[in-house]
This record gives structure tokens, C-alpha cells and sequence, in this order.
């Protein structure tokens, strides 16, 4: 074994009671072990708190939503998505209605009034209806089609809940249309045409999805019938095309030259534009990452500084002895980095057992729970990324390297005769 790094384990971990090490070394490793796992563990809940939302995002709504100007209604045509499927990173493609009613339930039996609120009901195909209720049906009517004059609804379980409804029961829909929002809100238009221009129909929930996106989505979004809304309300037209792309890394560019290729009155967006607040909400999450990498390094620092100084002062008459034997300054101050090396090392493998240990720990049992109407999911995320663990090991023992450099440079400076009589 080389002698500088023997001296250098024998100075960290010199015996003194069976094989424990000394006292400050120990003190030292666990407290680089705390930082170290508390890093890791911050940025596996971060990285995996904003992956999940992401994903339950995206999967949630499509990647690329096209539309007319003014969000205005127009025919289903062939040629469009034609044009759409053959564009270059096109998954696939499929038409949407989205219409907003005033939705009320059945008065209680207790006549209590009976709960009304805003919602979009969306008329999706059939075969893009059947995907999304495989990934969050959690309760369905296994009973026959509800009669021809009324729509078949599938609410969000915190809809439901609002509305105090169950799968089976019906519900009122009032719909306006865009002009007469328009003449309401100028006044230029009495009660009689506006209950005229109301489109008023009766639903049959058919199911209840619970997609864990309670504020906007779940308590909003009802999901019907393609055919029946164009039947109903506006034949042959559509509120646009929903388009998954391949690679969402390239979105942006999708969607810009998709946009070009079409042209006015068209229009797209992704859905990273549609629901911008809150992915910039997990960006911000994801950019406290350095602050959380420095500030733990900071303390690893002055960890092992003050641990490097304590053992300068304990090993001083070793230190005179080994000078006044011949060994070079240079080699003392390599024993010393070699004890910071020796001592990051150990408090890095332990808090990157600990971080996993927790994190596998708690994948399993999910023992952290969170409110899922303000986060959007039910229990802690934990992401294991080895490139954080690989990072955070790297970032610290390159720090406590650096700056282990000080007391290293005081042990050489020593002297024999003032080491020696110390």
C-alpha cells in the first residue's frame, strides 16, 4: 500500500476502542451522510414531483391542439387532416366539439337545491374516447344506451361529487351560443331571446374518470360523443383536431411548422402553451436544484475543514515526528488531503445508501401523503435518477477536495521542534 495513503487511514480511522474510528471522523462522515441523502432525496422529490404533473398533463389533454381564429367552429374536412397525418412528426390525429353549459343536478329528495355549475363538455371519436377512459374510468353504468334524446356524459369524480351525482342519474345541460354571450354581456338583448337561443338537453352519466387534475380538469371537463354533439348542436362542424406528436422533445417545432403549412385562419398550440402557469409553476420547482447543490456542498465544506483541523491539532507531535523522519511537506499535505478523501468518500456511500433505501422505502409503501386537489397527485414522487446520486457524489467530494487544500497547507507548514514540544 502506498505509504501516504496508509498514514492517511491510519490518521482518519485510528483505532482507539475495538474498530471504532475516532470520535470527529465519525462525527464527520454522518454529517456529510445527512447532507448528502437530503440532497438526493430533494432532488428525487423534485424532479419526480414535476414528472408526474407532467405526465398527467400531457397524457391528460393532447400534445398539439389546432384550431380557427376566434376559436370559431368549422367543417370537418378530409384535406385538413390529411394534411396533418402527413406532417412530419405526427402521431396521429382526431376531431373535438367543446361546447360550454351550465350543467344542474336532480333537486334533493330533501328539496334542497340542487347544485348547478359551468363545465366544457368535449365530444371526442369513439376510438379516442375508449383510450381515455382505459387510463382513468373508475366507475361506469353497465347498463344498456340511454335513449336517444339524451347525451352520453362522462363526468370527473370531483364533478360528481359537487353534483352530488352517481353513474345512471340524468342531468340538465344549458348551452349558449357565442352571439348571444356577446348580446348579453352589451345588453342589447331581452329575456325572451335569451331563452330562445338556449340549447337545452338531458345527459346520462355513463361513467366517472378521476384523472388526480381536481382544479380545471376533473371539476370541469365533461367528456361526450363526437356524433351526438355534431347531431345536436352543430352538424358536420368541429372545435378542431387533437394531435399527438412522436417526440415531444421536438413539439415546438411541430407545431410551428404545422401551423405554416396550413396557414390562416389556423392556428396551434401546445400544451405546454396551454397550460403555461403550471409548467412554469415546475420549472421554478426544478431551478431551486443549484441552490439546494451549493448549499449543501457549503456545508460539507466547513464539515471537513473543521474536521481536517481538529485532527491537525490531535496529530501535531505525529506530524513533528514524521518531518523530522525526512517526509517532505508535500507528502504531509497529501496525508491530509488523503484523510479528506478517505472521509468524503465514506459519507457519500452512506448517504447515497440512505437516499436509496428511503426512496425505494417509501416507492413501496407510500407513507407520505399530499392533498391531492392542491399537488395534483396522492402520495411523495421519488425519482431515482442515478445521475443524481452520480452528481451530488461528485459535486461534494470535488468541494471537500478543494477546500481540504487549507488545513492541508497548515500541517506542512509545521514545524518539527514546535510539533515535537507541543
Amino acid at each position: 500500500m502506498n505509504p501516504v495513503l496508509y498514514i492517511a487511514r491510519r490518521f482518519a480511522f485510528r483505532e482507539r476502542t475495538g474498530s471504532k474510528p475516532a470520535f470527529i471522523v465519525l462525527a464527520s462522515v454522518i454529517g456529510i451522510a445527512v447532507g448528502t441523502a437530503a440532497l438526493i432525496l430533494t432532488l428525487s422529490i423534485v424532479k419526480g414531483f414535476a414528472g408526474s404533473v407532467e405526465n398527467k398533463l400531457i397524457s391528460f389533454t393532447s400534445h398539439i391542439q389546432l384550431r380557427q381564429s376566434d376559436e370559431e367552429y368549422f367543417s370537418e374536412s378530409r384535406y385538413v387532416q390529411r394534411r396533418i397525418s402527413e406532417s412530419s412528426g405526427i402521431a396521429s390525429a382526431a376531431p373535438f366539439l367543446e361546447k360550454s353549459f351550465i350543467v344542474r343536478s336532480r333537486p334533493a329528495k330533501n328539496g334542497s337545491r340542487s347544485p348547478v355549475k359551468p363545465v366544457l363538455l368535449k365530444g371526442i371519436s369513439a376510438d379516442e374516447r375508449k383510450i381515455f377512459l382505459k387510463r382513468y374510468l373508475v366507475d361506469e353504468k353497465k347498463a344498456t344506451d340511454p335513449p336517444g334524446n339524451s347525451i352520453s356524459l362522462y363526468l370527473g369524480k370531483t364533478l360528481a361529487e359537487q353534483l352530488k351525482v352517481k353513474t345512471g342519474e340524468k342531468l340538465l345541460l344549458a348551452g349558449l351560443d357565442r352571439s348571444t354571450i356577446e348580446g348579453i354581456l352589451d345588453g342589447n338583448q331581452d329575456i325572451i331571446e335569451l331563452l330562445s337561443s338556449l340549447d337545452l338537453e338531458t345527459g346520462t352519466i355513463k361513467g366517472i374518470y378521476d384523472t388526480g387534475l381536481q382544479e380545471g380538469f376533473d371539476d370541469m371537463v365533461i367528456i361526450g360523443d363526437l356524433d351526438e354533439m355534431q347531431q345536436r348542436f352543430h352538424p358536420g362542424l368541429i372545435s378542431g383536431y387533437d394531435i399527438q406528436v412522436k417526440d415531444l422533445q421536438r413539439i415546438e417545432a411541430i407545431s410551428r411548422n404545422l401551423a405554416e403549412k396550413l396557414g390562416f385562419p389556423f392556428y396551434t398550440f401546445t400544451v405546454f402553451e396551454r397550460y403555461a402557469n403550471l409548467f412554469e409553476w415546475l420549472k421554478l420547482q426544478k431551478n431551486i436544484s443549484p441552490l439546494l447543490i451549493i448549499t449543501i456542498s457549503v456545508v460539507a465544506v466547513f464539515n471537513i475543514i473543521s474536521t481536517l483541523l481538529v485532527l491537525v491539532i490531535e496529530k501535531t507531535r505525529e506530524i513533528g515526528m514524521l518531518i523530522a523522519l525526512g517526509l517532505e511537506p508535500a507528502k504531509v499535505s497529501l496525508i491530509f488531503l488523503g484523510q479528506s478523501l478517505l472521509i468524503s468518500l465514506a459519507g457519500v456511500a452512506a448517504g447515497s445508501t440512505i437516499a436509496l433505501s428511503l426512496s425505494l422505502f417509501e416507492q413501496r409503501f407510500h407513507l407520505i401523503t399530499l392533498p391531492e386537489k392542491s399537488y395534483f397527485i396522492k402520495y411523495v414522487p421519488l425519482l431515482i435518477d442515478p445521475m443524481d446520486y452520480l452528481a451530488v457524489s461528485v459535486s461534494v467530494i470535488m468541494l471537500t477536495m478543494l477546500f481540504a487544500f487549507i488545513p492541508a497547507r497548515i500541517a506542512a507548514t509545521l514545524k518539527p521542534g514546535t510539533a515535537l514540544t507541543a
